[in-house]
C-alpha cells in the first residue's frame, strides 16, 4: 500500500477533522515490512468516504493493533512534518501507552461511562469509584484525551497558521469528552468544535454515579464545543437538564435544546444517524448474502420467523426477549411448532465480566426454552454467533417479526436495515427506548423494554396481523428509511458548523464572551 504525503490543505474548503477512538483503517505488516490496509465497514466510515469527496478530511484515531502503531511510527520517522494520506483521507493515529489505553478504554469509557449512559449499573452493588478508578481517570482517560487534542492541533497547524478557511472538528462519542477542553487550551476559538454522541444521554439522576469532580469536568469540557449533537431530541433535552442540574451558572432560559454557560450559548441538536442505503441494497444482492438466505430458509422451513440481530451486550435486552417468546408459546399454543426465533449475535466487549455473565444467562434461557418445547424436529430458538454482516442482511429479508427491544439505544440501525430490506412485509416490534422509535414508532408495534407480557402479545399481533396492514406498515417504514441516508446525517453537521463559522467570521459577537484566542505563533501542539 502506498501512502501519500500531505501536499497542501489549502486547495479545498473547509478542513473537516474527525476524532474517534476507532479509525477508518487497519494495517497489516508483512515479513518484508510492507503494509496492506483494510477499510472499516461501519456507518461512520461510509459517511466519511462520501464526505471526503466534497471536503478535505483529516481523521485522528487510536492505533488499535501493534501493526497500526508500527505504521504510524514508520510514517513519522520518514515524514516527521507531514500527515499521511490513505485512500483520499488524511490520517493520524494516536499511539498511547498500552497501560494508559487500558485505563482509558477498559476502566473509564467501558464499562463506567457506557454503563452509566445505558443505565445498566446494578446500583446496590456496582460501580464503586475506587483509588484505581481515579488513577484510570487521571492517567488513562484524561491523558489520552489530551493526546487526541494535541494530535488534532498538530494535524491542522498549517491551516491554523494560514487562517484563510474554517476548520471543523467533529469529535465522536463518549471516549473523548475531554477533547474540547484540551483543544481550546491549544488553539482557542479559532476552530469550530462539534461533539456528537452515538449513545443515549440519560437524565440528570443517573449522572450522580460519577463523583462531582469527574462529572463536572466532563460537562464543562463538552460545553466548550460550539454545539453538541445527539441522536434524538430527548437526548439533547436530557443533556440540557443535566447541565442545569449540576453546573453552577448553567441556564437553559426556557430552551429545551440549548444551554447558556460562562457567557456562551451552546446548542444541543438532534442529528439522527441512518444507514448507507445504496451500500446496504448492494450487499443484500451479492452472492454471499443470497447463499446465507438459502441457509436461513433451510433452518426455518415453512415456519414463520421471529428475528433479532444484536451485539451481545446487556443493554440489548435479550433475556426479556427470550422470556417473551416463551410466554408467546405458553399463552398461544397455536404457534408451537409453527414459528422459530433466530438470534444472530455479535460478540462485544467479552473481556468485561458483566458481559460474560450476561452471555451465560442468555444461553441458559435459550436452552431452557428449547428443552421445554422442542419435539425432536423443531428447535424453537436458534442462536448463531459471529460478526457476519452478509448473514444478517440475508435474515433481514426473511423475517415475519423483527424484535428490537433494547433497554437503551442511541439509535439502533438494525431497525432501519430491517425495514429497508425485508421482503415479507415483516412487522417490527420496537422498544420505545431505542432512538429509532422517534422516526419509526408510528409504523411499528412499540413496547416497553421491561414489559415481557407486552412483548409476547406484540409477537402474537405481528404473527397474526392482516396482510393489508402488514404491507401498509412495511411500505411506510421503507419510505421513512429511504428518505434519510447516512451521508445526509454527516452533511447536516458540517453545514451547521459552516454556517456558524461564517457567522462568527462576520461578527465577533456570536458568543456573549468569546473564548480567548491564541496568537498564530502558538497554534501548535
Amino acid at each position: 500500500m502506498k501512502t501519500d504525503s500531505k501536499q497542501s490543505y489549502n486547495d479545498r474548503n473547509p478542513l473537516v477533522v474527525i476524532a474517534s477512538n476507532r479509525g477508518p483503517f487497519s494495517f497489516t505488516r508483512d515479513d518484508d515490512g510492507e503494509y496492506s490496509v483494510e477499510r472499516g465497514s461501519g456507518g461512520l466510515v461510509t459517511a466519511l468516504g462520501a464526505l471526503a469527496e466534497q471536503h478535505e478530511v483529516v481523521w485522528v484515531a487510536c492505533a488499535m493493533q501493534p501493526d497500526d502503531r508500527q505504521w504510524q511510527a514508520d510514517w513519522q520517522a520518514e515524514h516527521p512534518d507531514e500527515v499521511a494520506q490513505v485512500e483520499g483521507i488524511y490520517l493520524t493515529l494516536v499511539t498511547p501507552d498500552q497501560t494508559s489505553y487500558d485505563q482509558y478504554y477498559g476502566e473509564i469509557s467501558n464499562p463506567l461511562l457506557w454503563f452509566i449512559q445505558h443505565q445498566m449499573w446494578d446500583i446496590p452493588r456496582h460501580p464503586s469509584i475506587t483509588r484505581e478508578t481515579r488513577q484510570a481517570w487521571t492517567e488513562g482517560y484524561l491523558e489520552i484525551n489530551r493526546e487526541f487534542a494535541e494530535a488534532i492541533a498538530e494535524s491542522v497547524k498549517q491551516t491554523l497558521a494560514d487562517g484563510e478557511r474554517p476548520i471543523i472538528v467533529l469529535v465522536q462519542d463518549y471516549h473523548l469528552y475531554m477533547v474540547p477542553k484540551y483543544l481550546r487550551e491549544i488553539v482557542g476559538d479559532t476552530i469550530q468544535v462539534q461533539h456528537f454522541l452515538h449513545i443515549p444521554w440519560p437524565g440528570p439522576d443517573v449522572w450522580r454515579i460519577l463523583p462531582k469532580d469527574m462529572r463536572n469536568a466532563l460537562l464543562d469540557s463538552m460545553l466548550l464545543a460550539d454545539r453538541l449533537g445527539f441522536q434524538t431530541k430527548r437526548d439533547a433535552f436530557n443533556f440540557v437538564q443535566t447541565c442545569r442540574f449540576y453546573l453552577e451558572g448553567a441556564h437553559s432560559r426556557g430552551s429545551r435544546d440549548s444551554i447558556h454557560y460562562q457567557g456562551r450559548k451552546i446548542k444541543a441538536h438532534a442529528y439522527p444517524i441512518s444507514i448507507d442505503i445504496k451500500k446496504v441494497d448492494q450487499l443484500a444482492q451479492e452472492g454471499e448474502t443470497q447463499l446465507y438466505k438459502s441457509q436461513i430458509l433451510n433452518i426455518i422451513g415453512d415456519r414463520k420467523l421471529i428475528l433479532r440481530v444484536d451485539r451481545i451486550e446487556p443493554s440489548k435486552n435479550m433475556i426479556r426477549g427470550l422470556k417473551a417468546f416463551q410466554a408467546l408459546l405458553e399463552d398461544h399454543p397455536e404457534h408451537v411448532g409453527r414459528v422459530s426465533m433466530v438470534a444472530l449475535l455479535v460478540p462485544s466487549r467479552m473481556e468485561v465480566g458483566e458481559y460474560q455473565d450476561y452471555w451465560r444467562d442468555v444461553m441458559a434461557e435459550a436452552g431452557f426454552i428449547n428443552s421445554q418445547f422442542s419435539d425432536g424436529l423443531w428447535e424453537p430458538v436458534r442462536i448463531l454467533v459471529g460478526n457476519n454482516y452478509p448473514r444478517a442482511l440475508a435474515a433481514m429479508q426473511l423475517y415475519d417479526v423483527l424484535l428490537v427491544n433494547p433497554i437503551a439505544d442511541g439509535m439502533n440501525l438494525v431497525a432501519k436495515e430491517g425495514a429497508l430490506l425485508n421482503q415479507r412485509d415483516g412487522v417490527i416490534i420496537l422498544s420505545e427506548d431505542a432512538g429509532a422509535y422517534y422516526e419509526l414508532g408510528e409504523q411499528t408495534l412499540t413496547v416497553s423494554p421491561f414489559d415481557v407480557d407486552g412483548m409476547a402479545q406484540a409477537m402474537h399481533s405481528g404473527l397474526t396481523m392482516s396482510q393489508d396492514e402488514r404491507h401498509e406498515r412495511s411500505a411506510a417504514l421503507k419510505e421513512i428509511v429511504r428518505s434519510a441516508d447516512v451521508r445526509e446525517w454527516f452533511y447536516a453537521q458540517v453545514q451547521d458548523a459552516l454556517t456558524a463559522s461564517t457567522n462568527q467570521d462576520s461578527s465577533d459577537s456570536t458568543s456573549e464572551t468569546p473564548v480567548t484566542k491564541k496568537s498564530a505563533s502558538s497554534r501548535t501542539a
